[in-house]
């Protein structure tokens, strides 16, 4: 038998435990002896090869006995039998292994097969076989106890005993375990080099504690074979890094070692050289995973793995009190089963599955203070393993690691160095060598294809790792040739057990000739496997998890077998390792899908060809399958696990094409975050990527890398961002990374922070950095770098010509560089910031002009759009914040930085300067050209010092803001630029320049702001302070002064004093005073103010909170005053009013107000100039103080609003205000909420309007309605009375239905939500005769309750009356009937889910009479909708009068009955004459009856949404007998109806007679072909028909040719609707030719029939001939530029068009221009949405346009007007929407586009979503909001408005604007900005959905 080419690595190349087997004589029976004789002959001559054999069909038995027979012939003979022993398949495969792999002679082949190779030719004892096997197997010279560990009694024992017995097992564990092992590697066995060394691969910690002293990221636990002593393998258990569980997991993909790993410990472990441990258990948990049984941690130990010889009890007694000594491994924690459910618990005595004992084990309840190491292939670890696990990552061969393993290979070969030398030269199979177990496949290959290849031929050979299994496929063959039949035999083995997550097999799984292949080519490994206490069998297994997946990918490709569903149903990609359970147990694959992507590659398909037996063609098909999986994968949005995946499978297929799709597919940031990365998926995405054109983003973070991983990356152009963040990262990675960088021309952005690299990796990066100077960003933050380091790293700033950013955050700087690097960031032309704070270092640059030569970039960063700005001088901003400068540094400092450039801000906050320092700052101020902001704050400035800064400063013309404040440590000084200088920053506000005619100019700029806070002033400090202040007033550069002394503690004293002072500041803007302890007394003294001040404005005070501001006039609302918003320039506030018209604004809060103080104030406030605003708010305001001051307002004429807001008031005050009305004729308005917010509006001499009042939560009840009604009588002129949620209850609101003929109402009165019911409702109904003003009444009794009613000024004709809700039961009918029949002037009832039966509705019609007149009643109901059409018609019979008009509406439920009064009766002939028309023995002949008297004057029969279908024929007989006896029918509707074809047939018949019809209505309907022919038949005769609606229905072939012969005789036809009816152009021109009669044609639809340019002509030829024409509907007919031409030539001669409706046609400009030129003067709606339009056409229609006189709507959506939009000069005075969705329309268009909007002045809708507009537009909409009176929508979705052009929308609302809501959804402003700007302005909507009720729109 060949060995394993896997060596070390093979996950299943471990040798098997050697059982003794105790075997008993048994007879063989044999056909003949000769052929038993020639069979021992033979092997008699091969005894190292039967040995071989042995070991492999027998792993669990001890064959040492055996081989001690000195007769050799016997010898052979007991191995011969005791392998017939084993059973029928083991001997077949015997058999089948002599013939294959031995030189055997024809003669002896053929019976030897046809003998014992099938299973008619074995003739064994199975019997005695089993009776003679012994009951378990055991280790050698292990006689197991009668008992299992698990269930024996324990039995005492002196201690003496109990160490003895332990000390004999674990000389028996350490003995057993050298055994096995031996002298050898374990797992080696290649016979090219036996003595081949073994090659540790790296391993490194990535979390938990690190081992020893050892350095943080060198590569540890490298366990070197020296002398036969490992010198790091303790690291793996040291003793210092253990604070928790004593858990290690190595975690490496596929191929690196770890199975070698954990044998490579046991092997040392049994040489002595752990001898930390005594004890050494190892488990792998693909056999655990066979165990079906529970057990427990002895059997575990005992049964499982190695049974004590006696006292099993004492053993592992012995184990746990010494636990820290023992070691227990387990091997492929990923392929462990998993629990599946909660219920999978230990049971009694601590059982439990093999999982749960590990888990156990590493949560420390089992064998407390052991220790577990687990291997495992990266990805989803199970939640058992403690946080404080200790994971070793293995990363395979480095550089130094492969040549060394590749010269131990070849050390007996001549080649060696030859072999090295390609190996080396061929960067592909190089990288792949990073893998151990590829590294040794390789050089097997590369073993078997070096003898006579020509130098680089064998290397090219192996280019993919699949290609590199199928040379070795070649290598293992032992005649270079391999069966396929085999091969594919094997390959479906494989794939079964992938699919099944079968990894072990028995014998009874493999057929023998399969199980012999795979022994001779060294395929198959067997060994000895436990599957419960005292059960041993005999596993195979692959000799790799990766040949298994190899196989199975071959099978998929070559078998005939698998379909191609079946092949690409395995090409996935895996982004995570997932948990194995009963219930899922396939395995997650590593490397199938690779294999299948690498098969798919055209250098296999000759060998796949061979394989399956097939042409190439057929190879081809299965390999462009996989391809077509790999393309849409390579489309698709993936995870960065699922990317190198896909990288893998793509590089494997070796093909170009799809290698360039995939690349060109990747975003251009492509993140990967949190999994381990080796060299060989760099290189696969570096191979990916070099076929892509664009730049591409790196960004690794979290990742553990290889060491080594960074040279994948030499080359690899694309990248332009590369950043590495993990704590894996060390001086060799540094190393690695140094040589890649200079390869990457286009690299832009460098960062490798959080690593953990020192000196000796900066060296190398300083060293590569110069090759590098298109760098942009270098980011070195948080490295541990020191001072040398950092100024190493600094010196190369010259050197990088394009460097904008360096970041060397959070690394050790010490005091005296600090200033170091001050000084060069004041000599470096190329910095413009220099930031130091704590930990915080960072230089950003701005380079030359000539070195930012744009290379083809993505889309950045915003940050890197403004260090791009030139400047003609240079302007740097230095921060060193908490740098511990002190007083002695400041003189230096300040020298440096007078000679240094412009500084645009100094921040030097957090030091020592103290007063001394912060004064000299202050006093250099002037000097240094600081344009921005100097920040000294926390240096420990006093009192005494404040006034020397604040005088130093009085004297800096720049300064714009000064804010001190001691108690925060706050001293910061902002700075505007000199007047000359101001011309760059006002550019943002440019825009705005044409909008300040009529506004005011903007804040100038000598406008200053000084915040003195929270420094302890008294009113003795003001003078002083006052006299600084004052000299800068003086001085002549402060024009505007805002002042800020909150926090202070001033008291009335200061207040009084204040106001004494205020008039010196003339420029004196604000001043806030919050803070400072002022009672009401300071109040009335800032009060008198008002009448000294000009500039005063507002004055606002919240007492309590001490709260005191005093302003001038406000520029806008400052809704965005939480700071969100972008600073906005002064030219922005262009929304403010004149001062002569604001108010003046008094508002008070948190105050007790008693009729004294009211008095005082309100006698402070007559001297104050109005118009005037009083806002108060206090707890409890009594009567009295009420009517104090409702007594008062009559002297302040000035007063426009008065606001009491969140004040108690008590019951009488809806008395007391009501009183007002008439105390005082100016009041407005009166509203008070709850009795706690009351508001009074004041008019002016020219308001002439209504008075509206409203008493709303007020606790009204029926008691009070005299009293109230009785005052509201004063009130002349009152419009509206709201007393919506009292309880007024039923009886108040009789008492006030009976006083309101006494209240002169003209409006509204609302009395929702007074618990009103159906007696409230029926007493309205009662009521209505007496109100003759009320016009509507609207009652709604459910959720919402909803009490309305509408009044006019004058006696109303007809009234509408809504109940809904109301729960009507029968007893109401007669009360309800009664109140309609008296109410003659009720005109329309509707009656809307009012638990109306149908009995009941019977019932109400029959009762309701009147004496003349009509009614209309609308019932919704759900049972309408259920109800056929004849139940309801049978209602309708029932009714009293006569029936004038029926509607029925299925979905909407509704039945609308029209009733004429008095019932006039026919005379007894004509119903005779009618009734002759109906089978009176018909079982409705009643129903027809009562409706031929009932409907006998019908004149309209409307059926909408109604189902009528077959089983419905009592439906179509009536019908159809009761409408030819409809004489005065006009109108018959039958719309969005299915109609059954023998439904129909009955209606057209009914329909044929009724000649007297004159509208007919079919559309949207659901007819078959054959029903629409049999109701286009009914039109014949219809001569009087004026309305004809067919939409939507079939119109082919004859049915159109009856159409148009029926319509020839319609010459009355007034409006013709046919759109959606698929006529084309022939049926067009036929349509066409009918119409020309119909002179009296009004509307013509034709829209959704693609007529065509054809048909447009034929239109076109017969519009002259309609003179009537006012509405033509031709939208989406495919109409192109001809055929529009020709009806813009023909539409012109139509003088009383009114609706013109083209839209979705291809019309270009020449058609526009045509309508343009002869537009008629009657259009009222122009509809040309996605008609082409260019500039001209738009330049035409706007020129057309402009004033004309009846334009109501125009819709232009969807077309391109970038190049110009609707510009009107005169405007459109009737234009109620425009509709310009979709237009491209940008900033530039904008200024015209609203000025032609204010020129309309009935516009209610403005849409302008999908296009580019800005914040300019939005300014320039914003402008004219207030002017548009009825606008009540503007649609701005998917626009480009920022937070800045939404605040400006807000504050155009603001300003009194009756829109209704504004729609910003899906423009650049952050959520949190757009929910701050909604809660301050709720018609700003940024909902995706509208929330808003939208403004009516034309249909």
């Amino acid at each position: 038998m060949r060995t394993s080419p896997w060596g070390p690595w093979s996950t299943y190349d471990e040798p098997g435990s050697q059982v003794q087997l105790l075997m008993d004589p048994i007879g063989i029976q044999l056909d003949t002896w000769n052929q038993w004789g020639c069979l021992v002959s033979l092997l008699s001559k091969n005894p190292d090869w039967l040995s071989a054999k042995m070991k492999f069909f027998l792993p669990n038995m001890d064959l040492g006995s055996r081989n001690e027979i000195l007769d050799p012939e016997q010898r052979i003979i007991s191995q011969v039998r005791l392998l017939h022993t084993q059973g029928l398949a083991t001997w077949q495969s015997f058999i089948h292994c002599v013939c294959m792999e031995l030189e055997v002679p024809l003669d002896l082949e053929v019976p030897l097969l046809s003998t014992w190779g099938s299973e008619d030719g074995f003739l064994s004892q199975q019997g005695a076989d089993e009776e003679s096997q012994p009951e378990s197997r055991l280790h050698p010279g292990v006689k197991r106890p009668h008992q299992s560990c698990g269930s024996s009694p324990r039995r005492k024992q002196c201690k003496k005993q109990q160490l003895e017995l332990a000390k004999r097992y674990l000389q028996l564990l350490r003995t057993t375990t050298q055994q096995r092992y031996g002298d050898r590697v374990p797992g080696s066995g290649q016979p090219l080099a036996s003595n081949q060394a073994y090659i540790p691969p790296i391993l490194q910690w990535t979390r938990a504690t690190m081992p020893l002293d050892t350095q943080k990221s060198a590569i540890l636990g490298d366990i070197k074979v020296e002398d036969s002593t490992d010198v790091s393998i303790w690291d793996l258990f040291s003793p210092r890094a253990r604070k928790g569980p004593k858990v290690t997991v190595v975690l490496g993909k596929a191929g690196m070692g770890k199975t070698m790993l954990a044998h490579r410990l046991c092997q040392k472990w049994a040489d002595g050289q752990l001898d930390r441990f005594q004890a050494l258990f190892l488990f792998e948990f693909r056999q655990l995973n066979l165990i079906t049984s529970v057990l427990t941690l002895p059997q575990l130990l005992f049964d499982l793995y190695l049974s004590p010889e006696f006292g099993p009890d004492a053993v592992f007694q012995y184990l746990k009190e010494n636990a820290d000594k023992v070691l227990l491994i387990f091997d492929g924690l990923d392929e462990a089963l998993h629990p599946w459910s909660s219920k999978e618990t230990r049971g009694p005595g601590g059982r439990g599955p093999a999982f749960a004992l590990f888990s156990d084990l590493c949560c420390g309840t089992l064998l407390p203070g052991c220790w577990v190491m687990a291997t495992s292939r990266p990805g989803k670890l199970p939640a058992c393993l403690p946080a404080e696990a200790a994971m070793v990552q293995m990363w395979g061969f480095d550089r130094q690691r492969v040549q060394e393993y590749v010269s131990h290979f070849f050390s007996a070969q001549p080649s060696q160095e030859e072999v090295l030398a390609e190996l080396q030269a061929n960067g592909r199979l190089w990288n792949m060598c990073a893998v151990p177990a590829l590294c040794q496949i390789a050089c097997l290959c590369l073993h078997h294809l070096f003898p006579g290849s020509a130098p680089g031929q064998s290397v090219a050979l192996l280019p993919t790792v699949t290609q590199l299994y199928v040379q070795m496929m070649f290598a293992l063959s032992p005649h270079g040739c391999l069966p396929t039949t085999s091969l594919l035999g094997l390959g479906e083995v494989a794939l079964r057990g992938l699919e099944t997550g079968k990894v072990i097999f028995y014998a009874e799984d493999i057929p023998p000739s399969l199980m012999a292949f795979g022994a001779v080519h060294s395929l198959l490994t067997s060994f000895c496997i436990c599957t419960g206490p005292g059960c041993q069998r005999t596993g195979y297994a692959f000799t790799h998890l990766s040949l298994q997946e190899f196989l199975a990918a071959l099978h998929l490709m070559a078998s005939p077998k698998v379909d191609n569903d079946t092949l690409i149903h395995h090409v996935t990609l895996n982004s995570r390792w997932v948990l194995r359970t009963k219930a899922r147990l396939s395995l997650l694959s590593d490397y199938l899908p690779t294999f299948l992507a690498g098969l798919a590659s055209c250098a296999c398909r000759p060998f796949l060809s061979q394989l399956a037996g097939r042409d190439e063609a057929w190879v081809g098909a299965k390999q462009a399958a996989i391809l077509q999986v790999l393309r849409k994968l390579a489309t698709r949005k993936l995870t960065g696990p699922k990317v190198i995946e896909l990288c893998r499978r793509v590089d494997e297929t070796q093909e170009p094409e799809l290698a360039s799709l995939t690349a060109q597919s990747f975003h251009f940031q492509l993140p990967f975050h949190n999994f381990p990365l080796t060299c060989a998926d760099l290189t696969s995405l570096t191979n990916i990527l070099k076929h892509r054109e664009a730049p591409i983003h790196l960004d690794f973070e979290g990742c553990p890398l290889e060491p080594n991983c960074p040279e994948a990356l030499v080359g690899c152009g694309p990248i332009e961002n590369l950043s590495f963040k993990s704590r894996k990262c060390g001086d060799a990675f540094a190393e690695a990374l140094s040589r890649s960088l200079p390869t990457m021309g286009r690299l832009r952005k460098l960062g490798l922070t959080g690593s953990k690299i020192t000196a000796l990796g900066i060296k190398h990066l300083v060293n590569a950095l110069p090759s590098c100077p298109q760098l942009e960003e270098v980011s070195f933050q948080d490295n541990q770098l020191k001072d040398q380091e950092i100024l190493k790293i600094v010196e190369l700033l010259p050197c990088l010509p394009r460097l904008q950013r360096l970041d060397l955050s959070g690394n050790d700087i010490s005091e005296s560089t600090l200033l170091c690097l001050a000084q060069v960031a004041l000599t470096c032309p190329t910095i413009r910031m220099l930031q130091v704070r704590e930990t915080d270092l960072i230089f950003l640059l701005s380079p030359a002009a000539e070195t930012t030569a744009e290379l083809p970039r993505t889309p950045d960063l915003q940050e890197n759009g403004s260090w791009k700005k030139e400047a003609q001088s240079r302007i740097l901003t230095l921060r060193l914040q908490k740098c511990q400068l002190r007083v002695y540094d400041v003189e230096r400092l300040i020298n440096l930085l007078r000679e240094g450039p412009c500084l645009e801000e100094v921040d030097l906050s957090g030091n020592q300067l103290e007063d001394e320092g912060c004064r000299l700052m202050a006093e250099a101020t002037p000097q240094l050209h600081i344009t921005r902001k100097l920040d000294l704050s926390d240096n420990g400035l006093s009192v005494d010092g404040l006034y020397h800064v604040l005088s130093a400063m009085s004297m800096c013309r720049t300064l714009k803001e000064l804010h001190i404040s001691l108690l925060h440590k706050a001293v910061v000084l902002m700075f505007a630029q000199e007047l000359e200088e101001q011309a760059e920053p006002q550019k943002r506000a440019a825009f705005l320049d044409s909008l300040m005619s009529q506004m005011p100019s903007e804040l100038p700029p000598g406008s200053q702001r000084i915040r003195l806070t929270h420094c302890g002033f008294r009113a003795k400090h003001l003078q002083q302070l006052c006299e600084v202040l004052g000299r800068s007033c003086h001085l002549g550069h402060l024009q505007h002064l805002h002042l800020d002394f909150s926090g202070n503690a001033l008291g009335d004293e200061g207040a009084a004093l204040l106001a004494q002072l205020l008039p010196e500041l003339g420029a004196l803007q604000s001043l806030n005073l919050s803070e400072n302890s002022f009672t009401l007394d300071a109040v009335l003294s800032l009060a008198q103010c008002f009448s000294t001040l000009q500039w005063l404005f507002h004055l606002n005070v919240s007492l309590k909170s001490q709260h005191i501001l005093l302003s001038g006039p406000r520029r806008g609302r400052h809704i965005c005053a939480g700071g969100f918003l972008p600073e906005l320039p002064a030219g922005a506030e262009f929304l403010a009013l004149s001062p002569r018209c604001l108010p003046r604004n008094f508002s008070l809060r948190e105050c007790e107000l008693d009729p004294l103080s009211l008095t005082c104030l309100c006698e402070t406030l007559k001297k104050c100039p109005g118009p005037l605003e009083v806002q108060l708010s206090c707890d409890i305001l009594s009567d009295e103080s009420l009517e104090t001051l409702l007594r008062c307002l009559p002297l302040l004429p000035q007063l426009s609003l008065l606001q009491l807001s969140q004040t108690g008031l008590s019951a009488r005050s809806p008395f007391l205000l009501a009183d007002i009305l008439s105390l005082c004729p100016r009041v407005q308005k009166v509203d008070l909420r709850s009795l706690c917010h009351a508001t009074l509006h004041f008019r002016s001499t020219q308001e002439q309007e209504g008075v509206c009042c409203g008493f709303t939560g007020c606790g009204l009840s029926q008691e009070h309605v005299v009293s109230l009604c009785e005052r509201l009588s004063k009130c002349e002129d009152l419009s509206q009375l709201d007393l919506s949620a009292n309880l007024l209850g039923d009886d108040g609101l009789r008492c006030l239905l009976e006083c309101l003929p006494q209240v002169p109402i003209s409006g509204s009165l609302d009395l929702s939500h007074n618990s009103l019911s159906q007696e409230g409702a029926l007493y309205l109904v009662e009521t209505l005769p007496s109100c003759s003003r009320v016009r509507e009444a609207s009652v709604i009794l459910g959720s919402e309750q909803s009490f309305r009613i509408q009044f006019s000024k004058q006696e109303e004709a007809g009234k509408t009356l809504r109940l809904s809700e109301c729960s009507f039961g029968p007893e109401h009918m007669s009360r309800l009937a009664t109140g309609l029949s008296q109410s003659l002037q009720l005109m329309e009832l509707t009656l809307t889910r009012c638990s109306l039966s149908q009995e009941q509705l019977m019932v109400l019609l029959s009762l309701v009479r009147r004496p003349a007149g009509l009614l209309s009643l609308r019932v919704e109901e759900p049972w309408v909708g259920r109800a056929g059409v004849l139940a309801l018609l049978e209602v309708c019979a029932q009714a009293s009068g006569n029936v004038t008009e029926i509607s029925i509406s299925g979905t909407q439920q509704q039945l609308c009955v029209r009733l004429e009064f008095p019932h006039q009766k026919e005379n007894t002939d004509a119903v005779a004459l009618r009734l002759a028309y109906c089978d009176l023995e018909t079982h409705h002949s009643l129903l027809v009856r009562q409706l031929m008297e009932t409907c006998a004057r019908l004149q309209q029969l409307s059926l909408s949404q109604v189902n009528l279908c077959d089983d419905d024929d009592a439906s179509f007989l009536l019908l159809q007998t009761l409408l030819p006896t409809l004489s005065e029918l006009k109108k018959f509707r039958l719309t969005s109806s299915y109609v059954s074809t023998k439904g129909l047939a009955h209606l057209a018949s009914g329909l044929g007679p009724c000649h007297h019809l004159e509208e007919l209505d079919l559309s949207n309907n659901q007819f078959s072909e054959e029903g629409t022919k049999a109701l286009i038949g009914a039109l014949e005769g219809k001569c009087r028909l004026k309305r004809l609606d067919l939409s939507h229905l079939p119109l082919g072939g004859s049915n159109l040719a009856m159409l148009t012969q029926g319509l020839s005789r319609m010459t009355l036809l007034q409006s013709l609707r046919l759109s959606r009816n698929s006529i084309g152009d022939l049926g067009c021109c036929h349509i066409s030719e009918v119409v020309r009669t119909a002179t009296s044609l009004e509307e013509l639809g034709l829209s959704y029939n693609q007529i065509g340019d054809a048909g447009a002509q034929h239109l076109a030829a017969i519009l002259p001939g309609l003179p009537k024409l006012r509405k033509i509907d031709l939208s989406v007919n495919g109409i192109g530029m001809a055929g529009g031409v020709q009806l813009a030539e023909s539409l012109a001669l139509c003088r009383h068009l009114e609706e013109l409706m083209l839209g979705c046609n291809a019309l270009g400009d020449p058609t526009v221009l045509g309508l343009a030129r002869e537009l008629t003067q009657q259009l009222k709606i122009l509809h040309l949405p996605s008609s082409h339009l260019g500039p001209k056409g738009v330049l035409g229609l706007s020129q057309a346009l402009d004033g004309h006189p009846h334009m109501e709507e125009i819709n232009l959506a969807e077309n391109s007007l970038a190049e110009g939009v609707l510009h009107f000069c005169k405007g459109l005075p009737l234009l109620r929407q425009i509709d310009l969705v979709s237009c491209k329309i940008d900033n530039q268009n904008a200024k015209l586009l609203a000025a032609g909007f204010a020129l309309c002045p009935a516009l209610e809708v403005i849409l302008l979503s999908w296009n580019f507009l800005g914040d300019e537009a939005a300014a320039e909409l914003a402008r004219i909001l207030p002017q548009m009176s009825q606008l009540k929508r503007v649609d701005l979705e998917k626009n480009q408005i920022t937070a800045w052009g939404a605040w400006l929308l807000a504050e155009g609302l603001a300003l009194g604007s009756s829109i209704r809501v504004i729609r910003l959804w899906n423009n650049p402003i952050p959520p949190d900005v757009a929910q701050r700007l909604q809660s301050q302005q709720p018609r700003l909507d940024f909902a995706f959905f509208d929330s808003k009720p939208q403004a009516s729109r034309s249909t």
